[in-house]
């Protein structure tokens, strides 16, 4: 009986452990999630069946990414094992300026993922005809196959303003690059005026750049004194600073771990240890 009752327990702490943040059209978005980016479709697959297990209920892709298929049939297997019901997974897609029929690539890309819906769709860089495609997300919305809509790698706030002054769907995500080095406190702080939130691709820099970024002195001293990973420390800083985070991996281990890091909390300290590492520089030029 004792047993039971732990296992029980166990299982109510890993559905409560999750996070949520409120956005401005009334529906609730992970604070952590699944980035897909550079995973083939059975890379895909894998990785977001992984993540649903451990506890993920948000996943990244991309229709420029080339794996819609592959992470449909990752959460489709997930919910046909009873992992999960399709209500308690959030599913963020993105699509690329310039193209002649954008209502046509949002109905092929939510066909593509098998879904029903795409939870968020976003504009995935500014470019030809950007404001007609947010139009089009817009349309999206009407027609019920898309939830919530924003825009990624808009970085100005006069870049945010030339999309939300043609919209009557103001954004509620902009995904951009944001990690210590790159906190763009700035764009977040003016965003609140519109309940727009900030959503961070390369949390951790990227391919490359994550050496530097976990054996920064700051984050190792203060991931010692939470015993925790470096990668943990800098996710936990993002989610407590207002950020969602979809760091990306395709290993069972790292997935696993950057899910941990709802136990713990970090110092007012702490967190302007962090936020004075800045250094205003983008790794990327998306």
């Amino acid at each position: 009986m004792k047993k039971i009752l732990l296992i029980i327990i166990m299982l109510a702490s890993q559905a409560s452990a999750m996070e949520y943040i409120n956005l401005n059209d009334g529906h609730k978005m992970p604070v952590l999630g699944l980035g897909t980016w550079t995973l083939n479709n059975s890379q895909a697959a894998e990785s977001v069946y992984t993540a649903i297990k451990a506890g993920y209920r948000l996943i990244d892709t991309a229709r420029y990414y080339g794996n819609e298929s592959g992470v449909g049939q990752g959460v489709r297997r997930a919910i046909k094992e009873g992992l999960i019901r399709r209500d308690e997974i959030f599913i963020t897609s993105k699509i690329i300026p310039g193209i002649n029929d954008p209502d046509s690539a949002i109905n092929e890309s939510n066909k593509t993922l098998g879904l029903e819906y795409i939870d968020l769709m976003l504009i995935h860089q500014p470019g030809y005809n950007d404001e007609k495609l947010y139009k089009a997300l817009e349309r999206g919305v009407k027609a019920g196959i898309i939830k919530s809509i924003g825009i990624s790698n808009y970085y100005t706030p006069e870049e945010f303003e030339r999309i939300a002054k043609i919209a009557s769907i103001i954004p509620a995500v902009v995904q951009n690059e944001n990690h210590i080095f790159y906190q763009n406190s700035d764009l977040q702080k003016y965003l609140t005026r519109y309940g727009t939130v900030i959503e961070s691709w390369y949390p951790f820099g990227g391919r490359g750049n994550t050496r530097e970024i976990f054996n920064n002195q700051a984050i190792k001293k203060i991931a010692a004194s939470h015993k925790k990973t470096s990668a943990q420390i800098i996710l936990r800083w993002q989610i407590q600073a207002g950020y969602i985070v979809i760091p990306g991996s395709s290993n069972p281990a790292h997935i696993r771990e950057n899910i941990e890091v709802f136990d713990f909390a970090l110092s007012p300290d702490e967190m302007n240890i962090i936020a004075n590492l800045n250094r205003n520089k983008r790794f990327e030029n998306w």
